[in-house]
């Protein structure tokens, strides 16, 4: 776990989040950054993470290595008022002004389960992620994007409801990345292959794992 909040001297403005991140039910992955040029980012579980309650017993999951861009929301199951009901008014929240049971609170919204977010995922400016949604590792997400669908390792989405854009590599490459897994190798081994990384030169970052 990241103990160093700041990656770069003089910029308070991008944080490694699980430096950050208290709430126990939000996983955060090494190096993961956020960046919030708006509001303070150590502020990121009040602004960004919504409708997060304990009664849902719901979790935020975030790989390492990803970029949140400024902005980015995560809303939780209690922003989705039920559709089974045939009003979307939410009756079972205020219970005491119907006479209903408190125990039956959370019929008042349908619950999507957990957000998951891959390893190397860059999430741009002010997307918006909703609850129950899974992101592969290597996706992007684009600038306001609304993503209310499971999006698949390496792809590219965006717009409202955020639709496939095209893969960021063919699925060879994209599968020999997600069977190297290089996000998780030891960080000395990580800075000794980041010439391969950041050039994308694939077949010298295989040879490394042999």
């Amino acid at each position: 776990m990241m103990r160093k909040i700041y990656p770069r001297t003089g910029d308070m403005h991008t944080v490694y989040l699980n430096a950050v991140v208290k709430d126990p039910s939000i996983e955060i992955g090494d190096y993961t950054i956020y960046n919030d040029f708006v509001s303070d980012p150590l502020l990121f579980e009040q602004n960004n993470v919504l409708y997060h309650y304990p009664i849902n017993h719901e979790r935020l999951i975030i790989g390492n290595f990803c970029s949140i861009a400024c902005g980015t929301k995560f809303l939780f199951n209690s922003a989705n008022h039920t559709l089974k009901s045939l009003s979307t008014y939410t009756f079972p929240l205020f219970y005491e002004d119907w006479n209903l049971e408190k125990s039956n609170i959370t019929t008042a919204w349908d619950n999507k389960g957990d957000i998951i977010i891959g390893n190397d995922v860059w999430i741009g400016y002010e997307a918006i992620i909703m609850a129950g949604v899974h992101v592969g590792n290597g996706a992007i997400i684009a600038a306001h994007a609304v993503v209310t669908k499971d999006v698949q390792p390496y792809t590219i989405v965006g717009g409202v409801p955020a639709r496939f854009i095209r893969k960021r590599f063919n699925e060879e490459i994209i599968q020999e990345l997600e069977k190297l897994k290089w996000w998780n190798w030891p960080i000395e081994k990580i800075r000794r292959c980041l010439p391969y990384i950041t050039s994308g030169n694939l077949n010298k970052l295989s040879e490394s794992t042999i």
